[in-house]
C-alpha cells in the first residue's frame, strides 16, 4: 500500500438490548423506590437529560444476555452492512469497562462466541475511550498492511452492577448513585478496511488521538477499591469476596465534584488540535461527541463557538436523549445512527471525541466522508 496507505470505516452495527425504558420505568429494572433514592434519580435525570435508554434487564431486574453476546450482535450487523462474514475479519479489537468473566480477555470470548477463523485479537480497558483506543490499534494495522480487514466493537453491559441488590446495607452517596442513573447497556462495531467500500460511501480515518493525562489529575471514577486511590491491601482482591461487597468496592463511583475538570481538560485538548492544524475549524462537518449529560455539551457548544462563531448546532450529533450513556459503545452507537441517517455527504469530515473521566483521558478520531471509487473522481 506504500506510503499512502491509509484505512476506511466501511460497514457500521449496533445493537440495544431489550425494549426501551423511560425515566417512570427504571426503578422496574433496577430498584431503588425508596424515597430517598427516588428523589436522588430524579435529581440526576434531570439534569443529564436522558429520556430513554435500554438494559440487557428483563422486567423482573434479572439479566438477559450477557456483554460479549452484546458485543457479537453489533459485530454481526456491521459485517451484515458491510456484506461479508467474520471469516473475512484478520483482527478482532474489543472495548469494554467490564467484561463478563475475569479470564480470558474480552475479545477472546467474543470471537469464541463470534467465530470466524483466526485472527489477531485485542482487548482494550478503560472505560468511555477504550472504544477509540481499539480503533487505533486496528487502523494501524490496516495501515501497516498487516491485515486488508478488521473489526472493532465497544460494548457495555453495567446494569447488573446497578441494581438495588448491590447497594442494599451500603451507605451510597451521589459519587455512587450519579453513575447507577447514568448508564446503560449496547454495543456499537465498526468494520475497518485498507480499501473503501466498492458500491457505497465510506469514511476514511484521517487520524486518531488518544491522550492520557492521569499524571495531573487524581482518579475520577473507580471501581475496586476502599478509597480514591489503590493501597496496598486495599482492594478488591486483596479481601474477601463478601468483606469487599460489603465495603462497597463493587459499586461504580464517580468524584462528581471533578467533572467541570474533565469538561475544562476536554475543551484545552481540543484547541491543542486546531492550534497544531489537526482540525480545521474553517471545515469540520460534524461532531460526534460522547458526553454523559446535556450539561457539558452546552460546555463544548460554548468553546467551540470561540473557534468557530458560526457554528451551526444541527451539525452536532448525539443520542444521548434516546440511546443514554453505554459507555465505550456510545460513540460507536452515536456514529452508526448517524451514518445511516443520511447526514454526511462526500467530502464532508467528521470529528469523534471521547472524554473519559476514569483518570482523565481524551480519544478523538478525525474522518472524511469519501464516495465509492468509481464516483470518487467527481467528489473528491
Amino acid at each position: 500500500m506504500g506510503a499512502t496507505a491509509t484505512a476506511y470505516l466501511t460497514g457500521f452495527g449496533r445493537y440495544l438490548p431489550g425494549p426501551p425504558v423511560d425515566n417512570d420505568g427504571i426503578a422496574a429494572r433496577l430498584g431503588g423506590d425508596d424515597p430517598v433514592t427516588a428523589r436522588i434519580r430524579r435529581r440526576i435525570l434531570e439534569s443529564n437529560g436522558i429520556r430513554q435508554r435500554h438494559y440487557a434487564l428483563d422486567e423482573h431486574g434479572e439479566p438477559t444476555e450477557l456483554n460479549e453476546e452484546l458485543a457479537v450482535r453489533a459485530l454481526r450487523a456491521a459485517l451484515d452492512d458491510r456484506g461479508i462474514d467474520a471469516s473475512d475479519l484478520r483482527m478482532l479489537a474489543c472495548a469494554t469497562t467490564m467484561g463478563d468473566v475475569l479470564v480470558p480477555g474480552f475479545a477472546s470470548m467474543v470471537h469464541g462466541r463470534l467465530g470466524g477463523g483466526p485472527m489477531q485479537l485485542l482487548s482494550a480497558s478503560g472505560v468511555c475511550a477504550s472504544s477509540l483506543a481499539a480503533l487505533d490499534a486496528a487502523v494501524s494495522k490496516i495501515r501497516l498492511g498487516d491485515h486488508p480487514r478488521a473489526a472493532v466493537v465497544g460494548s457495555e453491559l453495567p446494569s447488573r452492577s446497578l441494581r438495588q441488590r448491590r447497594y442494599d446495607g451500603i451507605r451510597a452517596g451521589m459519587d455512587s448513585h450519579f453513575l447507577r442513573w447514568m448508564l446503560s447497556d449496547g454495543a456499537g462495531a465498526v468494520i475497518v478496511e485498507f480499501q473503501p467500500h466498492p458500491d457505497k460511501p465510506s469514511l476514511r480515518v484521517d487520524w486518531v488521538r488518544h491522550v492520557s493525562l492521569a499524571h495531573e489529575y487524581d482518579v475520577c471514577m473507580r471501581a475496586g477499591m476502599v478509597g480514591p486511590e489503590p493501597v496496598v491491601g486495599g482492594t478488591w482482591q486483596d479481601v474477601g469476596i463478601a468483606d469487599a461487597e460489603a465495603a462497597g468496592m463493587f459499586l461504580l463511583r464517580q468524584d462528581v465534584g471533578m467533572l467541570d475538570d474533565l469538561a475544562d481538560a476536554g475543551i484545552r485538548q481540543f484547541e491543542g488540535l486546531v492550534d497544531i492544524g489537526l482540525v480545521d475549524v474553517r471545515h469540520l462537518d460534524h461532531v460526534i461527541c460522547h458526553y454523559s449529560t446535556n450539561m457539558f455539551r452546552d460546555v463544548a457548544f460554548e468553546a467551540l463557538r470561540r473557534r468557530i462563531p458560526t457554528l451551526d448546532t444541527d451539525r452536532w450529533f448525539s443520542n444521548l436523549e434516546t440511546r443514554g450513556n453505554t459507555g465505550s459503545a456510545s460513540i460507536f452507537i452515536a456514529l452508526e445512527e448517524a451514518w445511516h441517517s443520511g447526514r454526511f455527504a462526500p467530502g464532508e469530515t467528521v470529528l469523534l471525541a471521547v472524554p473519559e473521566s476514569g483518570r482523565f483521558s481524551f480519544a478523538f478520531a478525525h474522518l472524511t466522508v469519501v464516495a465509492p471509487p468509481e464516483q470518487q473522481g467527481a467528489t473528491t
